[in-house]
């Protein structure tokens, strides 16, 4: 069985992670520093919605209703190649 997705396995495979506020007056959204959380949490911390949700908190308005798009690189040579997800 997986073990899921880390942060050094998001980065391997090229992932992006967007974070998006649901504070709907708000509805910010950014790209997460993968690199920046890799070195805050250790290149296996687990970094699956699961994981990282309870960590974010909405950079423009403070919200902590937030969720999070995973999007694979999806470039030839690149598509699919995260392990765990």
């Amino acid at each position: 069985m997986a073990k899921g997705w880390t942060f050094q396995s998001l980065i391997d495979a090229k992932m992006t992670v967007r974070a998006f506020c649901h504070h709907a007056p708000c509805n910010h959204s950014q790209v997460l520093d993968l690199v920046k959380r890799r070195d805050r949490y250790g290149p296996d911390a687990p970094a699956t919605a699961d994981d990282l949700i309870p960590k974010l908190k909405c950079a423009k308005c403070g919200s902590k209703r937030v969720g999070t798009i995973y999007t694979p690189d999806t470039s030839p040579t690149g598509y699919g190649k995260a392990k765990g997800g």
